[in-house]
């Protein structure tokens, strides 16, 4: 294992710290959040947002949040880094790999992760924005791990375009928070696993993406659609619609066997040439659903339908890919 670099150690050990030791300082610049613990509003109930900044519910967020980042690190480690040679840590240019829909998903996932982290803040009673801030920063570091793996790993590089796909996701949540407090556009996903023609491109398939669910859902990119969910009502676009009603946009691609083409040599050294599947891009246009924005009196049922809301609803949904075809699906 080669050594950790200074820039390894602050990605890696910043993530889980960078937002709590801030907030539990009184020097901070946010001061509305900071209050002294004997000051400290309890909630009626633990697991409604605390009124004012509750400094036990940020030690139980430091600690849970330690131990799940823990977890994580090695849980990736196991899926996706174990059995590839390492190296001493270096930059790879992976910006033209995968179609640009591997940074679609660097994308999304800082998004989800900074807008259900200033849930687990607000919970600790910190302001609205100041959550939100803290939320954003929190999750763009937290996906820069990945890059310090891929940055140690020979097969890969860190990427200083998966770094600015990070930063995009997690900023488009913090934005609309402190411009409009709540989300318009959302970041979701829906996954479409192809069947893989039998032979060697099955065989390649499995190679590159796995064959678990775990393994398919964070590798498989020919699977992976990532959709900006637009509410118009939010924005005063109102026709009559249901508030809950969106407009989505999507973006896939499909017949990937390597990140650049088609052509791969096996464990055998046989070289397989296999430019002859196009690769293509797909664009999608759907309505879909804002879960949030439905009216109910259950604090159950809206959990519920937050926890549902990183996925894009199965509707009607009108394709266009750069191979030129039109593809109207009647529930995609």
């Amino acid at each position: 294992m080669p050594k950790l670099n200074y820039l390894a150690i602050i990605l890696i050990f910043f993530p889980p710290t960078i937002s709590y030791s801030y907030v539990l300082n009184d020097s901070l610049y946010f001061q509305e959040n900071v209050i002294n613990e004997e000051d400290t509003v309890k909630s009626s109930h633990w697991w409604e947002p605390a009124s004012e900044y509750n400094p036990q519910r940020m030690k139980y967020i430091v600690g849970g949040g330690t131990l799940l980042y823990g977890a994580t690190l090695v849980g990736l480690n196991y899926l996706w880094y174990e059995g590839y040679p390492r190296s001493s840590f270096h930059f790879f240019d992976d910006s033209k790999e995968w179609l640009q829909i591997d940074k679609a998903g660097h994308a999304v996932t800082p998004y989800l992760e900074a807008y259900y982290l200033q849930h687990v803040f607000r919970w600790a009673g910190m302001k609205p924005k100041s959550a939100a801030i803290y939320a954003g920063i929190t999750a763009f570091m937290l996906q820069n791990t990945i890059e310090v793996f891929d940055g140690f790993s020979a097969k890969w590089g860190a990427s200083w375009s998966d770094i600015a796909a990070n930063f995009l996701g997690s900023a488009l949540m913090t934005t609309q928070e402190v411009l409009w407090n709540e989300q318009r556009m959302r970041l979701k996903i829906n996954y479409h696993f192809p069947d893989y023609p039998k032979g060697e491109l099955t065989q390649r398939a499995h190679d590159l993406y796995g064959t678990t669910l775990p393994e398919r859902l964070l590798k498989d990119y020919n699977a992976l659609n990532v959709w900006l969910s637009i509410n118009p009502a939010s924005f005063g676009l109102s026709f009559g619609q249901p508030k809950w009603l969106n407009l989505a946009l999507g973006y896939g691609a499909a017949n990937m066997y390597g990140g650049f083409n088609n052509i791969w040599t096996d464990e055998n050294g046989v070289l397989h040439d296999r430019n002859d599947i196009e690769r293509y891009r797909r664009f999608f246009i759907s309505p879909d659903i804002d879960l949030r924005r439905i009216k109910t009196k259950s604090k159950f049922l809206k959990l519920f339908l937050e926890t549902l809301n990183i996925i894009k609803v199965p509707a009607p949904t009108l394709e266009f890919n750069s191979k030129g075809k039109v593809v109207f699906h009647v529930l995609y």
